[in-house]
C-alpha cells in the first residue's frame, strides 16, 4: 500500500484548467499521439476532437493508440472542459432499484458512468465534488473518485480522544464531506450519535478526516462537541462549512409539552478549515412567530418537516415548501448579521404531490432553471421560471444524489456507458 492510500483520489485532471493557446496546442498532443495521427496533422486532430462531446470521445478513444493519448492528456481534457461549460454539470445518483451502484448520470437521465457501491445500507451522501462519498450508520465510510475508479474506505477506528466512548464502542454515524477553498483539501466530518434517542444528557462526538492528508493524515481527529443535537439527513455544505438544520427531535419535544426554545430554522454551522464551529444563526422562517402564544406553537410544529438546506449558486439556501401553495428559497446574504433574502416564491399546487415532506432545491442552471429533488418519492424535477412549468426528469426514482464536478473527459475505466 502506497504512503497515502488516498493520493489517487485527487489525481484527475480538473474542470478548470485554462485553455492552451493556439501554440500550446500544437505541442499538446503525446509523441505517440504526434507519430501515428494518421492523415490529419497533430495540431488539426486536437482541433477537431475538442469540438465533441465528452461522451463521444469516450467511445473514440477506442480507434486507435494515438486518439487515445491524445484524449488522455491533462491539456486536453483542460481545454476540453473549458470549451464544453454546460448549462448544468452532471450528477451524482443512487438509484431505490440497484443499491450496488452509483449512477453518474446527466439532465436528461442518460447514464455516464456506473461505479460499484458496497451494499449493506451504504448510502450516497450529498456532495457537490469531483469525488463520491457513501457511508453506513454503522461507521462505514468510502470515498469514490469516478474519474479513476479508485476507492478507499476511511478507517473505522474512532480519534484517540474517543476510544473507549460509549457512542463510538456502539456506533452509530453520519458523515458530511465538502471541500476546503483555501487548500483545495476534501475532509469528512464524522459524527457519533447518542447510543439512546432520548438520552440527551450524552455528547454526540464529532470528528474529521482529510483526504490525501499526507504524514499524520491518515487518521480521525476529535474536535469539540455541538450543544444542540444534530443529524446530516438536513445538512449543506458551502464554501467548506458544513451548515445543520435543527433536529425535528425538538419538534417532539415540543409535542410532549417540553419546550426548549430551540426553532426549526435554527441553523449550526462547522467550518471545515478551521475544524471548529461557528456561531448558530437563526433563518427567516420563526422571526415572526412566539412559542409562548398557543398558535404559534402549533404552527412551529407544523413547519419542522417542510425545511431544508442547499447549496445555490454558492450560497446556504433554506427551503420552505408550504403545502398546496409554494416553494420559497431564502438565500443567505450576511452570515455575521443573520440576513437573508427570498429570491423565489414558486408555486407548486399541481406540481408536487401533497404528501411529499422533503423538498431539496438541487442546483440553478446557467439558463436559471432549478432542480428539484423530492425526497420522499425519489422524483427529480426541473422547475423553469420563464414559463413557471415543471418537468419531471425520465429515469429511475432516486434514494440520493449530488453534484458531480469533476471533468467528464476523465470519465474512463469501470462501466462505461
Amino acid at each position: 500500500m502506497p504512503a497515502d492510500p488516498y493520493a489517487s483520489l485527487m489525481s484527475s485532471p480538473g474542470p478548470s484548467s485554462p485553455p492552451p493557446t493556439r501554440s500550446t496546442r500544437r505541442r499538446a498532443p503525446s509523441a505517440a499521439a504526434a507519430s501515428n495521427a494518421g492523415p490529419l496533422p497533430a495540431d488539426v486532430l486536437f482541433d477537431v476532437l475538442l469540438r465533441l462531446p465528452a461522451k463521444e470521445l469516450c467511445r473514440l478513444r477506442a480507434v486507435c493508440r494515438a486518439w487515445r493519448s491524445l484524449t488522455a492528456d491533462p491539456l486536453f481534457a483542460g481545454a476540453h472542459a473549458a470549451r464544453h461549460r454546460g448549462p448544468c454539470p452532471s450528477l451524482l445518483a443512487k438509484f431505490r432499484d440497484d443499491e450496488a451502484r452509483i449512477h453518474v448520470v446527466d439532465l436528461r437521465g442518460g447514464v455516464l458512468k456506473r461505479l460499484a457501491c458496497p451494499g449493506d445500507g451504504h448510502e450516497l451522501l450529498c456532495t457537490r465534488l469531483d469525488l463520491a462519498c457513501v457511508a453506513s450508520k454503522d461507521n462505514s465510510c468510502r470515498v469514490l473518485n469516478p474519474a479513476t475508479g479508485a476507492a478507499y474506505a476511511l478507517p473505522e477506528s474512532p480519534a484517540p480522544e474517543h476510544a473507549g466512548r460509549e457512542n463510538s464502542r456502539d456506533p452509530y454515524t453520519f458523515f458530511a464531506s465538502g471541500r476546503v477553498a483555501a487548500t483545495g483539501e476534501c475532509k469528512v466530518l464524522r459524527v457519533f450519535n447518542r447510543t439512546e434517542f432520548d438520552a440527551f444528557d450524552q455528547q454526540q462526538l464529532f470528528e474529521v478526516f482529510t483526504i490525501n492528508g499526507g504524514a499524520g493524515g491518515a487518521q480521525w481527529r476529535a474536535r469539540e462537541s455541538h450543544y444542540l443535537f444534530l443529524e446530516a439527513h438536513n445538512a449543506a455544505v458551502v464554501g467548506g462549512v458544513v451548515y445543520f438544520l435543527t433536529d425535528c427531535a425538538y419538534d417532539l419535544m415540543l409535542f410532549f409539552g417540553v419546550n426548549t426554545g430551540v426553532h426549526p430554522d435554527c441553523i449550526a454551522s462547522f467550518d471545515l478549515e478551521t475544524e471548529e464551529w461557528r456561531r448558530d444563526i437563526q433563518g427567516p422562517i420563526s422571526s415572526s412567530l412566539s412559542m409562548d402564544d398557543a398558535n404559534a406553537t402549533e404552527e412551529y410544529r407544523s413547519i419542522w418537516h417542510k425545511l431544508t438546506l442547499s447549496e445555490l449558486k454558492g450560497s446556504l439556501v433554506l427551503a420552505y415548501h408550504r403545502r398546496h401553495l409554494s416553494l420559497d428559497l431564502w438565500f443567505l446574504t450576511d452570515f455575521e448579521n443573520g440576513l437573508w433574502a427570498k429570491e423565489y416564491s414558486i408555486r407548486t399546487e399541481a406540481a408536487i404531490p401533497s404528501d411529499e415532506y422533503f423538498v431539496k432545491p438541487l442546483l440553478v442552471s446557467d439558463d436559471g432553471r432549478l432542480v428539484i429533488l423530492l425526497a420522499s418519492t425519489g422524483i427529480l424535477l426541473i422547475y423553469d421560471p420563464s414559463t413557471n412549468t415543471f418537468t419531471e426528469v425520465e429515469m429511475g426514482r432516486l434514494d440520493a444524489v449530488g453534484i458531480y464536478t469533476g471533468n467528464l473527459l476523465t470519465l474512463q475505466g469501470g462501466d462505461m456507458v
